[in-house]
């Protein structure tokens, strides 16, 4: 966690030109998933300043834009541009779930980041769910019975 907190400050200092932004749990349920990220990669892609002559985004998907590019499956292993765009996101989004249990700690969200781990899906089971869960996302039932 540390190294990849140091590899956020790292690009953040060093890099040509990032862009972060965020899609709410309304948008991604309205949406669905693939597009909420397609939106978010397009949004990325179109904000980012200076705009980038050619664009690698991870997964086998890539936006209708005017910037020329392409998907790369498992693209954080394979580039090092989509490995910093991946840390740059994960990092933020770590950092947001952490600030976030200050408002529900009840959730333990600064130990679980909001990923499906057994102690989140204990607190969904016990808790319901948050202003920050995503109505769309179903826990498999062989995951439920688990707990």
């Amino acid at each position: 966690m540390k190294k990849r907190e140091s590899f956020f400050e790292l690009i953040c200092s060093e890099a040509l030109a990032f862009k972060i932004v965020s899609i709410s749990p309304e948008e991604i349920d309205r949406l669905n998933i693939l597009q909420a990220t397609l939106f978010g990669m397009y949004r990325c892609l179109a904000e980012i300043a200076p705009a980038p002559d050619y664009a690698l985004v991870d997964g086998n998907h890539y936006p209708q834009t005017t910037v020329p590019g392409e998907a790369v499956i498992k693209g954080d292993a394979r580039s090092k541009s989509i490995a910093a765009a991946s840390i740059l996101a994960k990092v933020t989004r770590d950092r947001f779930m952490v600030e976030n249990a200050k408002r529900y700690p009840e959730w333990g969200f600064e130990r679980h980041k909001g990923y499906p781990t057994s102690l989140h899906r204990e607190a969904i089971a016990k808790h319901g769910l948050t202003p920050l869960h995503r109505r769309s996302f179903r826990i498999k039932p062989v995951q439920m019975s688990l707990l």
